[in-house]
């Protein structure tokens, strides 16, 4: 049986305030309707990024504040349920961590925002967390990497809105 480690929910505050945020902007060449209908599709950023194995929405749609799902990493190494709190209908919405089966945080929070642009989109995808009491330590030595591999994600919608 999995177990699963709770972790606390936060507000649009903890975009400003965590401990650790990771903030990626891209300059997208598809229209905001193209990047919003890819966030809000069935295997969302997962289609993406080689770093996420499988979304999976466990609310009904029309999605909206209170939808929830679950994401899988790779190898299966974790999953993450997740909540989310603003939902702006194609235009934004962020989400918190409820619960992991990886007790490495006590606060994880990810807002996306879709803007038009003069050549298509701008898309803002920013991280935010902070360890629990006993990965505080781990969190500060993993900083570097932490960011890269935020980077790496977040920057796979560059070639996945080129195809």
């Amino acid at each position: 049986m999995t177990r699963w480690h709770a972790m606390e929910p936060v507000d649009e505050s903890f975009f400003e305030k965590a401990p650790y945020i990771y903030r990626f902007t891209y300059d997208l060449p598809v229209s905001p309707q193209r990047v919003w209908g890819s966030l809000d599709s069935d295997n969302s950023v997962a289609d993406w990024t080689p770093l996420l194995s499988k979304i999976t929405w466990t609310s009904p749609r029309p999605h909206g504040v209170g939808t929830t799902r679950e994401v899988l990493l790779p190898a299966r190494a974790a999953r993450i349920r997740e909540n989310f709190f603003i939902w702006e209908d194609g235009r934004r919405f962020a989400f918190h961590g409820t619960e992991a089966t990886l007790p490495l945080f006590s606060h994880f929070a990810e807002d996306y925002l879709v803007e038009p642009s003069g050549t298509g989109t701008r898309f803002t995808w920013t991280f935010a967390l902070e360890g629990t009491p006993r990965t505080r330590v781990l969190m500060k030595a993993m900083n570097p990497v932490n960011r890269l591999q935020f980077r790496q994600m977040s920057s796979g919608c560059k070639s996945y809105f080129a195809k």
